[in-house]
């Protein structure tokens, strides 16, 4: 019994000075300069840090977000539809699917997709 303990002693004391030794000499401790980039991050690090995201990255943003949540939605209603009454399973897919569809005609009307000015 005393044997085992010990194994386990020295077994876990190695691997905490392994994981030690890992961390200390990881290189996520290193500042990357990718990571700071404008591309990873919406904005100029190095600028002022009280200047306003641009409206159009938000909306972006905010596109994004909704077609995210739409992807949510939709797939499991696929699954439903062999345990529900069809007339009301297509007219509840209908209508959801005709309301994201008036709302990407709202977006494409008003310039929002354009990804460039």
């Amino acid at each position: 019994m005393m044997l085992i303990m010990m194994q386990t002693t020295m077994i876990l004391t190695l691997l905490t000075m392994m994981m030690s030794m890992m961390i200390a000499i990881s290189k996520k401790k290193l500042m990357d300069t990718q990571k700071a980039s404008p591309f990873e991050c919406g904005f100029n690090p190095m600028s002022n840090k009280r200047l306003p995201l641009s409206i159009h990255f938000f909306m972006i943003a905010i596109i994004f977000l909704i077609f995210d949540i739409e992807i949510i939605i939709i797939i499991p209603t696929v699954t439903t539809m062999k345990y529900t009454m069809i007339k009301y399973w297509a007219i509840a897919s209908f209508t959801f699917i005709m309301i994201l569809i008036m709302g990407l005609y709202y977006e494409w009307y008003n310039g929002l997709i354009n990804w460039a000015n």
